[in-house]
């Protein structure tokens, strides 16, 4: 007993037992399961019957899916894109130690912690097509939310605005770690402006952009609660994503093979994703 309270090996294992157990018990095993019920055919009351892949076929088989998938795919796309370009240019100029910055910084990142609830009641009042805010303001009459062309711009412009303050402060973080005489060196040679963001400064917090992109485009695909919230993936499908498919599969027409399934298509697409620019940052992340 009291070498192995004096053997490091021991003693680092027993430290990491309670983070290992937990991984075991509420990770690992829970993702084993999900992809054995993904081979059944069960709906929480008969007896599970085994139906090997016959779930994943029903899937990519649905006329309907192709149309989630396309709403996922661009839902998550341009959140992404405008989630870490409009954060990096905020980032670049509350770093330039304007007046009133902090405040700036707070009341970019209040809508972060609000909770979603909250502020999908907010913008559907907002957007409401009778008395809302944004159609008095821009004196329009558009259904932001019961229109099919609008609802998925008006869900993607919610989303960003809810994460810019987030990946703001990341972007921050990242540009007040760069060293003050790499800028000092490119305004001695004459970089300034636009030249110098993007021959210094993007370069340079490559790696904080990296990081941005990969958590943003993984959030990105596993929204839920702003479409159940906002509009329940109408009108007519057009703001259906994944999630919210899986989520009705479960537990409205209670088909939990069928959702475990579209679970771990999910699963690899956003795996796929995540690899090609894991492995492309190579070609574009400084230091890498």
């Amino acid at each position: 007993m009291k070498k192995f309270l004096y053997d490091e090996k021991y003693v680092a294992w027993l430290f990491l037992a309670p983070a290992l157990l937990g991984t075991l018990i509420f990770i690992i095993i829970p993702i084993c399961a999900s992809f054995y019920i993904s081979l059944l055919d069960w709906n929480l009351i008969n007896v599970p019957n085994f139906v090997g892949f016959q779930n994943y076929i029903e899937i990519f088989n649905e006329k309907i899916f192709g149309q989630i998938l396309l709403n996922t795919v661009i839902y998550a796309i341009i959140t992404t894109i405008f989630a870490v370009i409009i954060p990096l240019v905020l980032a670049v100029m509350l770093n330039e130690k304007i007046k009133c910055a902090n405040a700036f910084k707070t009341l970019y990142f209040l809508p972060y912690i609000t909770p979603m609830i909250v502020l999908a009641v907010v913008w559907a009042w907002i957007f409401d097509p009778n008395y809302g805010v944004f159609n008095f303001i821009f004196h329009t009459h558009i259904k932001w939310l019961y229109d099919t062309r609008f609802a998925m711009i008006a869900l993607i412009f919610v989303s960003v605005w809810k994460n810019i303050g987030y990946n703001m402060i990341l972007m921050l973080a990242g540009l007040q770690n760069i060293p003050d005489d790499v800028n000092e060196a490119a305004e001695i040679d004459g970089a300034t402006g636009v030249s110098k963001f993007l021959k210094v400064t993007c370069p340079m917090l490559s790696p904080t952009i990296l990081f941005v992109s990969l958590i943003t485009t993984i959030s990105s695909f596993q929204v839920f609660d702003l479409i159940f919230l906002m509009t329940q993936g109408g009108p007519e499908n057009s703001t259906s994503v994944l999630v919210y498919y899986m989520y009705k599969n479960a537990f409205e027409f209670f088909k939990i093979g069928k959702a475990s399934a579209i679970a771990y298509v999910l699963f690899g697409i956003i795996l796929i994703l995540s690899a090609i620019q894991w492995f492309s940052r190579k070609k574009w992340v400084y230091n890498e």
